[in-house]
């Protein structure tokens, strides 16, 4: 009875094309335990481990530390948003 599934996913996204879709572009990984990162999505993996350039620490919303590299394990994600200002402009 329903169409879905069939041929009509060409409009719908998955979460791993939005992942694909954000790649250079400015995020904020949250973690389990409350605390932010800020900065470029340089590449992830299937497991969410993420690696950040350009990335600024955040805990309960005061800037803590900046570092130019970042590497996240994926167990301690809890999501991964775009961000709205952009770093370059922000910073």
């Amino acid at each position: 009875m329903s169409s879905g599934g069939e041929k009509g996913t060409a409009t719908t996204k998955t979460p791993a094309d939005f992942l694909k879709s954000i790649r250079g572009r400015p995020v904020v990984v949250k973690l389990n335990s409350g605390v932010d990162y800020r900065g470029i999505l340089a590449c992830l993996d299937g497991y969410m481990n993420i690696a950040m350039e350009q990335t600024e620490e955040y805990v309960n919303g005061q800037l803590k530390n900046k570092y130019g590299d970042a590497f996240i394990r994926g167990n301690n994600v809890l999501y991964i948003s775009t961000s709205k200002r952009t770093l370059a402009d922000g910073a």
